[in-house]
């Protein structure tokens, strides 16, 4: 089999690596007879997956006893509602920093449940380009909490750094999520959607806190209150094991590669040659995100002569390159590139990209 070069924004590539093991164990995981999609979440053999998926994401985040790790149902949508449900009583206000449309969602459910205010938004011109930087930022010291998003999927633009807050910082972390290494310490609540960079669809991480987790309302339903997911392990009720199962496989070839470390410097070396291109056809490209927001993770850009892009997606295609056709909202061209996309894929399209803006500009 040909696989394709997979440059979706999610659901996404996964590790070929990982892949292959679940091919291997599918109809027989570990000798038990059956397929891991078939054990009980209470069994032995599935909550030892659920524990190893655990525990390698507090070895490759560094993530100190001090928070809980979980996963979640919903997607990263879900969490959006979830958060101000939990975390934003009535009589205080939330701050959101707005870089994107994802964060645009994120404010809309809050602005739903409770007071908030924008602490900056880039968006106000109609697109966004940048983020913040930190003197920018209007923060309420006495905020419930401050959002972010760390990466906007269909824009392209990404925090480079932490903002400084008083306030606990809660981050949506879906589409940059163990890019690099991070210090958690930093944050009180970060979450991220599996399927953009670690796993599958149907699958949310949550790193949080405990005394934070400890702070949401407990008037609100028990399958919403983020302790009673801490208190049982995620297992409360029937995770998505299928998705654990993944998410386990991915962090193991994440380690098998050489950790956060190595991801950051794989991830970096597609970054800088894919913007590179970009760059050397300046006018034939355009890459409308300013420089020090530029993401690793999505990169974004249009064409001078609009009538080509569809050209220039159908070429890609015959080439065995998939993926590439910008967000609906916003349109243009966007390759992701997370984790599990090879440099060798990324230099394809690079020397793709290069013949065609030779072939048409």
């Amino acid at each position: 089999m040909a696989r394709l070069k997979n440059f979706n924004a999610g659901p996404a590539a996964l590790p070929l690596e990982a892949l292959e093991r679940a091919q291997r164990e599918l109809l027989d995981y570990a000798g038990s007879g059956m397929s891991i999609m078939e054990h009980s979440h209470r069994g032995k053999e599935y909550e030892a997956v659920h524990d190893e998926a655990i525990r390698l994401l507090r070895e490759l985040a560094g993530i100190p006893d001090a928070y809980d790790v979980l996963f979640q149902q919903g997607g990263a949508s879900q969490q959006f509602a979830t958060i101000p449900m939990s975390f934003l009583p009535a009589g205080k206000r939330a701050d959101y920093v707005l870089t994107g449309v994802w964060g645009e969602k994120a404010v809309e459910e809050a602005r739903g449940i409770g007071e908030l205010r924008l602490a900056a938004n880039t968006g106000k011109d109609g697109r966004y380009s940048r983020v913040p930087v930190q003197g920018e930022l209007e923060l309420d010291p006495g905020a419930a909490y401050v959002h972010m998003t760390t990466n906007e999927t269909i824009g392209g633009v990404q925090f480079h750094y932490v903002p400084e807050t008083t306030a606990p910082l809660v981050a949506d972390m879906s589409s940059d999520f163990l890019w690099k290494p991070f210090d958690v310490t930093r944050y009180a609540f970060c979450y991220a959607g599996a399927q953009k960079n670690i796993g599958p669809s149907g699958l949310v991480v949550v790193i949080a806190r405990k005394d934070f987790l400890e702070t949401g309302r407990k008037d609100i339903p028990k399958i919403f209150q983020y302790r009673t997911h801490a208190k049982n392990n995620s297992l409360y009720n029937t995770p998505n094991t299928f998705g654990v199962y993944l998410v386990r496989n991915v962090l193991q070839w994440v380690k098998e590669t050489g950790g956060l470390v190595s991801m950051e410097r794989r991830n970096r070396q597609k970054a800088d040659a894919l913007y590179g291109i970009l760059d050397k056809h300046a006018g034939f490209y355009v890459a409308p995100v300013e420089r020090a927001s530029r993401s690793t993770m999505n990169v974004v850009w249009t064409l001078g002569k609009p009538e080509l892009e569809e050209v220039l997606l159908a070429e890609a295609k015959k080439a065995g390159m998939i993926g590439m056709k910008g967000h609906r909202s916003v349109g243009g061209l966007r390759a992701s590139i997370y984790n599990a996309v090879s440099p060798e894929w990324v230099a394809a399209l690079a020397d793709f990209l290069d013949a065609f803006a030779k072939k048409h500009g």
